[in-house]
Order: C-alpha cells, then structure tokens, then sequence
C-alpha cells in the first residue's frame, strides 16, 4: 500500500513537472506528459501501470475519457460554428470524413491493418484540438483570419471527431465476432439509439435542472459530473460500450439548450480535467511496450508522412475551394493539423477493450497514434513560425490592448484606445459590467482570464499589451504574470496598491519586475474616485511638437500637476504613434509625446487638453 501510494504520488509530481516544462517551452502539455511517461514506462521500467491499478485500470481509463469527452462536447456550440464561415464548416464535416477516408486507406495498405481496423485509426487521428492547437497559434501569430479559421476548427473538431470515431469503433468491436453483416449492423443501430437515445434525454433533462434551479448552485458542477458518470454507466449496462456516445451527445445538448449555465460547470471541468489528462498519459504512455515500439518501423513512417504531405493538403484543397485564401494561406492551413489529447485517450481505451475481445492489430493501434502525436506536436512547434514567415501569412507585432476589467474605468479607457485605432479586448467576471460594455460596442470576454476556457475562448487575435483596471489586486497581478509568458516583458503592467510595509515587501517580492501603470500612486481606487468625481479620459492627436516636456511624466510625479484639483490634467497616460505601437506610462519610462502621436489623458472637470 505504501509503495503503491509512493508511486502515484511520484506520477503527480512528474505530471506537474510535465506541465510547467511545456508552460517554459511554449509546447502543448501534451508532448512533455507522454515523453515523461516513455521516460518512466518501457525506457526505465519505474512505473508499470497494470501492476500498479491491476482490474482498476481499465475502469479508470473509460471514466477518464469519457470526462475529457464531455468537457469537449460542452463547447460544441452549433451557433458558433454557423458564424465563422464556409471554410470551418467544411473543415469539420468534409475534411474530417476526407482524412478518415484516406487516413484508412493508407492505414491498410501501408500498416497492413484489417479494413476494421484501419477505419478506426483513420477515424481517432481525424481529431486535432484546442489543447495543441492554441499554443501553436499564440506563437505563430498568423494573419487575423487564418487564426480563426486553425482556432475554430481545432474546438470544434475535437467532439464531432470523437462522435466519428466512437461509431466507427461501436461498429469493429461489435461486428468482430460475428460474419452476419445484417446483424452487425442491427447491433450497431441499437448502440447507435441507446447512445443516442440517453444522451438527449439526459441531456434536456438535467438541462431542465440546471434551468430550473432545482439544485444548489454550489451543487451545479458535482451533480453534473456525477450525473453524467452515472448515464455513462447506465448506458453501458444497457448496451455493450455506447456509453462514449452517451456523454458526447449529452454535453453537446447541454452546450446547445439555452438558458442553461454551463460556464460554471465548464470552468470545474477544467480542472477536472487538468489532473486527469496530467495523469491519464503518463500512465498510458508508460503502457507502451518495447515490443510494441519495435512495430514502429518503416511502414508507419511512410504512413506518417502520406497522412502529414498528402491527406491533410487534399482535405484543405478540397475544403478551401472557392474560399479566396490564396496559395500562401492554404499552404499554411495544410501545415498545420497536430494531433492531440482526445486521439490519445481513446486510442489508449479503444485497444484495451479490443485487445480483450482479441481483434487483431489492436496491439498497433496506440504505438501508430502516439507516433503521429509526438511526431506532428514536435514538428509544427518548431517549424510553425518558419513556415509562417516563408510563406509571407505571419502578422506584424500586435499592438492591439487588454484591459482586465469591465467597470467605468476600463470602458472610457477602452474608448479612448480604439479612438485612437488600437484594438480593445476588455474581460471582467461580472455579467453586468460585461453587458454594459457590449452595449457600448465594445468587445468583452465574460468570465475569468486566466482559465483554460479564456485560453481556448477569449479571442485575443491582435493582442499585444495587458492594462490592469480590475478592483481586484489579485486578478490584476496574476493577470500580469499570466500573461507576461504570452506577451513578453514590458507589454504587460501592474496597477499600485495601498498595502501596508509588510503586506508591501510581500508583495513586491512576487511580482517587482512588472512595471506600474501610470505611476506608483496610481491605483484603481484613485482612478474610480476620479471618474466619479467627473473626471474622464480623453485622446487628442498632437499637431505640433510639445513645448513644455517637463510636465510630460506619469501621474504621481514630481513634474505633474497635482491630481483632482478642478481644471487640472495629468500627464499623458498612453501615447499612440503613427505606427499603431502603444507607448505606457509607467513609474520608470515617463512619456515624451511626439508630433503626430494620439495621446490619452485623465482630464478633471473644467479642464482642457489644449
């Protein structure tokens, strides 16, 4: 018992090792958790997971992908896929059954698979995913509308794919034993309706619940998981594996039934599912045998080559005709398709459950997955940008802003940016001061930044700068350290606080490099008090070169005037160049603004920007 606990706490710690080398490397988790567990599976031999959970495995992994699946069904919203273009619906619908097609036929004749067989590893590698595909995107920097087009697709392809491939398996594992086609098929359909059948009404109905409020709030995300856990149970006791089915089309119901809070239960998932895919694929990738990576030979090479240079170009060709992208823009789409965490996990199930039905080249199943997983992660994270660049489809820097928060503050900051020409993104937790915003035109993500659902939904396409003006010292500093790996040093600010000396060097240690917004004094109680008090934020266009430089320094200074003194203004917060390039103000680089520059001011009542 001991030993055994030993090791699963060796395998969390080498899970949360995994996790932060890929946040340092800039890579999806993925790559590092399943070279973690080749490192700690059949290279060294430390951890052998069927000795470890013995009859528990299998139960463990079935329960663990059909949370992850459900987690990707949730986000199925059939609205979105409607509103960003012809190019994305065909992606997700014909793309995915081109590359299954094809996937299977190179499968057969180069890996030499039963058609049964090579149908299901065409099927599992359609899916790409949000989790390798964001990363890459956030360092390709690609034009505006290839980003969406890459984005889009790899969150909506990740359930529709797992629909695909959870038939097409219902289909092999159920007409493995028998040569009756007609009755094969029988079997199929009846798994097909169970799936299908409680999916939908588990789904309306604990939709209802939801809707209703007829359960706690505190209690939405624990009955939801429980709820689903219990349909997939149910519906495997009914019918032999339509369980997968069941959750899929569940969470896509409830993902799609209005009025039905998902968010909450989408951000508990979130963690959920953190710790499961953390310690799934390191006890997966452990699994693998030396036997089973000797399979890997030339034969699944070349089938890794036709599926990267010959399946995904045709899927994108024939997808994007008649679209306008150009030869250069396509060739990019073509490139990038990394395989991720759902083709993993079901993979890993999908040969377990045949391998004990004894169907032949389930063994090869994982081994060829985990190939093009390892080998199309490694090599588009390299040479994504590269590639970007020579086919000329990378943005210039992002200059676009921002702004942590949503409150009167943050919307007349926001106005004045895009007054300026800047691109505006602000994001607040509170469904109130997010309304407010879109209602004054202004684009606003509505819940937290730092969540892995804002890292898969906030759109922060052009975003290239972090301003804090949340009331929240917390969430505007981790904002700043959360960001700052994606942006860079000096592109993200923290806002002052009023700490006492303890609370002070406290905080300072954690977060001192990060340069104040508009000054040491400045914080967001200060600036709200203003606002109230009339005061406001305005954006002038310079004309002429500025005469007196010395009071040109952030507020708070000795240079600047004194602030909320009627007719008084503060020196210039953000000054906006002829190249669209934000310029900050910042306790330690004081502005000087420039003929032509848009410069944003606080102006007291009474006062003048002249």
């Amino acid at each position: 018992m001991e030993h055994a606990g030993l090791t699963l706490a060796s395998v969390g710690l080498l899970a949360l090792g995994s996790q932060w080398l890929a946040w340092r490397l800039k890579v999806p988790a993925i790559l590092t958790l399943l070279i973690a567990g080749i490192a700690a599976g059949p290279v060294t031999g430390l951890l052998d997971p069927d000795a470890l959970f013995g009859d528990l495995l299998f139960p463990l992994v079935s329960l663990a992908v059909a949370v992850i699946l459900f987690e990707g069904s949730l986000t199925l919203n059939f609205r979105e896929l409607g509103g960003h273009g012809r190019t994305v619906r065909r992606l997700v619908t014909w793309g995915a059954l081109i590359t299954a097609l094809c996937g299977a036929l190179a499968a057969h004749w180069l890996l030499q698979l039963s058609w049964e067989m090579a149908s299901l590893l065409g099927a599992l590698l359609v899916v790409t995913g949000p989790t390798v595909i964001l990363p890459l995107l956030q360092t390709l920097r690609a034009r505006e509308h290839l980003t969406q087009i890459l984005r889009w697709e790899g969150i909506l392809i990740d359930p529709v794919g797992a629909i695909g491939a959870v038939l097409v398996y219902e289909f092999v594992a159920l007409g493995s034993g028998t040569q009756a086609l007609p009755h094969t098929l029988a079997l199929f359909a009846q798994t097909a309706l169970v799936g299908f059948g409680l999916g939908v009404a588990g789904g309306y109905l604990w939709g209802q619940v939801l809707r209703q409020h007829l359960l706690p709030q505190r209690l939405h995300s624990f009955g939801t998981l429980m709820t689903m856990l219990g349909l997939f149970t149910v519906s495997n006791a009914l019918f032999h594996e339509s369980g997968l089915l069941t959750v899929t089309v569940m969470g896509a119901w409830l993902a799609n039934m209005r009025g039905v809070p998902t968010r909450p239960i989408i951000e508990f998932k979130e963690t959920l599912s953190v710790l499961l895919i953390s310690g799934l694929f390191i006890l997966l990738a452990a699994r693998l045998t030396v036997e089973q990576l000797a399979l890997l030979g030339w034969p699944a090479w070349a089938f890794l080559a036709v599926l990267l240079l010959l399946v995904r170009p045709l899927a994108v060709w024939l997808c994007t005709i008649g679209s306008g992208l150009d030869w250069r823009e396509k060739g990019l789409l073509a490139f990038i398709a990394p395989r991720g965490i759902v083709a993993a996990a079901v993979a890993s199930l999908f040969a377990l459950r045949l391998e004990e039905i004894g169907v032949p080249g389930a063994d090869r199943l994982v081994p060829v997955t985990f190939l093009v997983i390892i080998a199309t992660v490694v090599s588009q994270s390299l040479l994504a940008r590269p590639v970007g660049d020579w086919l000329k489809v990378r943005r210039p820097s992002a200059h676009g802003v921002l702004i942590i928060g949503a409150n009167p503050v943050a919307r007349q900051m926001a106005h004045c940016l895009r007054q300026a020409g800047l691109g505006v993104l602000l994001t607040d937790s509170s469904w109130d001061a997010v309304q407010a915003a879109r209602a004054e035109k202004l684009s606003a993500y509505y819940g937290d930044p730092l969540s892995e659902h804002a890292s898969q939904h906030m759109e922060l396409t052009g975003i290239g700068y972090l301003v804090p003006l949340s009331p929240y010292r917390e969430l505007n500093d981790l904002a700043a350290l959360h960001f700052e790996h994606l942006l860079g040093q000096g592109q993200v600010f923290r806002l002052a606080v009023n700490l006492g000396r303890q609370a002070r060097r406290q905080h300072a240690t954690a977060i001192e490099h990060v340069p104040y917004l508009f000054g040491r004094e400045m914080t967001f109680a200060q600036l709200s008090s203003l606002v109230e008090r009339g005061a406001r934020f305005e954006v002038e266009k310079l004309t002429e070169t500025p005469r007196h430089r010395q009071v040109l320094r952030p507020s708070g200074e000795k240079a600047a005037p004194p602030i909320g003194a009627p007719g008084t203004r503060t020196a210039p917060l953000i000054c906006i160049g002829s190249s669209g390039r934000p310029r900050i103000a910042s306790a330690d680089a004081p502005l000087s603004p420039r003929k032509g520059d848009h410069v944003i001011r606080l102006v007291m009542p009474g006062g003048d920007i002249t």
